[in-house]
């Protein structure tokens, strides 16, 4: 990834600038995820807040109920709604960026599929890319230094 990536909203009102590449890149077919974004699955780069650079508007804050019942907080575009990045957990250190508003949203595949126990059954997985009934072993996925990223943030 080409450090940089610039995204936003429908309508232009909220632009945002990733400051690195993410930690790691999920696609989470989860029932949330459908029924928060209207379709079959999310895709979500996870990266530290303070590697975004808020260029303009003021996305607010929606809480949503989860089926883990941990706060979940998207924040969406006061003019035209597009949900830009969500804050998961009660934890406002890490942002799950909505790769769909990306500029060039190419630019950053799903490094794993997760929840695809409910995925969709006409959704074909790719090949080669980790696939999850749930969750995952971070351990095991993510690379030493995404990692170490996450502890320097999260403890």
């Amino acid at each position: 990834m080409k450090d940089g990536l610039e995204g936003g909203c429908a309508c232009g009102a909220v632009r945002y600038r990733l400051g690195s590449a993410p930690m790691f890149v999920h696609c989470c077919h989860c029932r949330d995820c459908q029924r928060q974004t209207g379709s079959a699955f999310v895709i979500n780069a996870l990266i530290e807040t303070d590697r975004i650079t808020l260029l303009s508007g003021d996305p607010r804050p929606v809480a949503v109920p989860t089926d883990s019942g941990r706060p979940h907080e998207i924040h969406r575009c006061p003019d035209c709604g597009t949900a830009i990045w969500s804050n998961y957990g009660g934890r406002p250190a890490l942002r799950f960026v909505r790769v769909g508003t990306l500029d060039d949203p190419t630019a950053l595949p799903p490094d794993v599929h997760i929840y695809v126990r409910s995925k969709l059954p006409w959704i074909p997985l790719p090949e080669g890319t980790p696939a999850f009934d749930a969750y995952y072993d971070l351990q095991a996925q993510w690379p030493a230094a995404s990692l170490e990223r996450r502890r320097a943030i999260l403890g």
